[in-house]
């Protein structure tokens, strides 16, 4: 799992822990629907540190709390 995938699951989990829609965690955070969906999309572009920002906005926590889950302790080296 790369930082992406797992950024994107992540946010799957809070969702589905808030019973939040794609869209509605959307519009909390100020960004398009299409922004939310492409995270999901492996062949989109790496989602930005800024976005992952907006989006714990949008849960009301903090990045910390975001990347603080075991899932970010599972990932590969990253190779470009």
């Amino acid at each position: 799992m790369n930082v992406k995938q797992a950024a994107a699951k992540r946010i799957e989990l809070l969702c589905k822990e808030r019973g939040m829609a794609y869209n509605e965690l959307a519009n909390v955070c100020g960004v398009t629907p299409s922004t939310i969906y492409s995270i999901f999309d492996d062949t989109r572009k790496n989602i930005t540190l800024t976005t992952v920002k907006k989006i714990s906005d949008g849960f009301e926590i903090s990045l910390g709390d975001f990347f603080t889950h075991p899932i970010f302790e599972m990932l590969e080296q990253e190779i470009q």
